[in-house]
């Protein structure tokens, strides 16, 4: 990844006000805008403080959507909330809804000011593939049904993460990918894009690789996004065909024809069993210890 030149730094695409004091150039280690301008967000080209004034002034309000399904319910609920509330967008109204099947195993979580949860009970699935790609749909209709009536902005999150640092406004804007721990200094032609021409997912090439453990935007355009890769992954089940890595190959596709408009780096979203994170100056959000031997159905 190559550094953000100043020609690019001065035509970026503002989402926001606020964007025009971004640094691009104080990060020559990382890429730190795309082609098409959207910036990459990296600690050192922002300041915190001017992004929680704008958006307060704004009105902005998130909804933070998490599955926690069977297993994982008892495994990383609870850490994930608790260090939420310690580090989630923490200058602007937040609601979680808690997609579970077990409604009653929700834990009780000491809730800041301004912020709410909502526990909304799901069917579970006996394939965690479906749970996975069935998400899409569940997160579509929510939105439809409540959260566009009371949130600005949606983000989407895996339950098996714990926020370690902040995560905050300086990440909204319409459409928001995060460029995956594994892949972000590899050469494209190790992206692992679905390779199957009969998939919906299907990709030749690709701009970025990104983790479906993160995304978001605005209301209508997380809507949009959920609603494609649901209809997406019917026509590949009536095909009987499934995307190599389930909603994330979907998720990879719908951002290499809707490109993002603002794309999270890897402290977003880090592995600290990575040995090569010299670029990572602070982890805003960790994997958690992954057990899928014992956690996942099939």
């Amino acid at each position: 990844m190559g550094r953000c030149s100043l020609e690019s730094a001065e035509m970026l695409n503002l989402e926001n006000s606020v964007d025009g004091t971004l640094d691009l150039l104080s990060r020559p280690d990382v890429l730190t805008c795309t082609p098409w301008k959207a910036p990459i967000m990296w600690e050192g080209m922002f300041d915190p403080d001017r992004y929680d004034q704008v958006h307060k002034k704004q009105g902005s309000s998130v909804a933070l959507t998490v599955f926690a399904i069977g297993r994982y319910l008892d495994a990383y609920l609870e850490t994930f909330l608790n260090s939420s509330e310690h580090h989630f967008m923490l200058g602007v109204p937040v609601t979680y809804y808690v997609f579970t099947d077990m409604p009653e195993k929700v834990p009780n979580i000491k809730l800041g000011a301004e912020r709410s949860l909502e526990i909304i009970k799901v069917e579970r699935h006996s394939r965690w593939q479906d749970i996975s790609m069935m998400r899409m749909k569940t997160i579509s209709d929510f939105i439809d049904s409540d959260i566009r009536h009371r949130c600005t902005h949606v983000f989407c999150f895996d339950v098996d993460q714990v926020f370690t640092g902040r995560f905050g406004t300086e990440a909204l804007g319409d459409l928001v990918g995060l460029l995956h721990a594994y892949y972000f200094r590899a050469p494209r032609k190790f992206f692992t894009y679905d390779g199957n021409p009969k998939s919906k997912a299907y990709m030749e090439t690709g701009d970025f690789y990104y983790h479906a453990a993160i995304f978001g935007g605005s209301w209508k355009s997380v809507k949009a996004l959920t609603e494609t890769c649901y209809k997406n992954i019917l026509e590949d089940k009536k095909n009987n065909v499934e995307a190599l890595w389930h909603d994330e190959s979907h998720l990879n596709k719908y951002f290499w024809v809707h490109k993002p408009s603002r794309i999270l780096s890897p402290e977003y979203c880090w592995d600290p069993d990575i040995r090569y994170g010299r670029d990572i100056r602070i982890s805003r959000l960790i994997w958690a210890p992954k057990h899928y031997d014992t956690l996942r159905t099939n």
